[in-house]
């Protein structure tokens, strides 16, 4: 129903941010992940999911598509809501999620508060076949900044119609060769040069 939501910070708080968008007020919940991403921001634009229960709505926002998709992930396991996912998500960044699971790190659930054995378990067994489906950059990858970079150039060429995991396999040779900073405008250019 709704992919993202744009405009002024009207309130931000460490689990929710208000986001002005013509007069109207949106509440999402969000990470500390997140909060930490538009910390100081005057307009944000946040991907959103729409969480329905049978007596409340709730949106969730998401800094970037790479989270919402973890976060979605997360609450598709046996016994973890969405207050669970947000834990996550807010002790370890979407990366370090993806590679708790490949690299089956028990322990680095269990350092998230309430996530314990049973659940940490549960998350990787659940979870492993639909990351390494999907392949994954590792954090190391990723130079610091362009995580939304990252994320733009994912959707733009998956809209093209390329394959998610030969996106991710390119970008990381990107990431290997380029050195400093680059707009989604040339990530998107450099990503094509390798794919094509």
């Amino acid at each position: 129903m709704y992919d993202y939501i744009s405009g002024k910070t009207a309130g931000l708080g460490p689990a929710h941010v208000v986001i002005d968008v013509g007069g109207v007020g949106y509440m999402l919940n969000i990470s500390l992940y997140t909060h930490s991403r538009i910390l100081g921001k005057e307009t944000v634009k946040l991907y959103v999911h729409l969480y329905v229960r049978e007596d409340n709505m709730e949106l969730y926002g998401f800094e970037g598509l790479a989270e919402r998709e973890m976060f979605r992930h997360l609450i598709g396991v046996s016994g973890v809501g969405t207050n669970t996912a947000r834990l996550v998500l807010s002790g370890l960044n979407p990366e370090e999620v993806r590679n708790a699971i490949l690299s089956e790190n028990i322990a680095l659930f269990k350092s998230v508060k309430g996530i314990g054995a049973k659940t940490a378990q549960r998350i990787i067994l659940d979870l492993k076949d639909k990351v390494v489906k999907e392949g994954g950059i590792a954090v190391d990858k990723i130079a610091p900044g362009l995580a939304r970079e990252t994320d733009e150039t994912i959707e733009a060429l998956l809209a093209l119609g390329f394959q998610r995991s030969k996106i991710k396999k390119a970008i990381e040779k990107v990431m290997t060769q380029e050195r400093g900073d680059l707009t989604t405008e040339q990530l998107i250019k450099a990503t094509l040069k390798i794919m094509t």
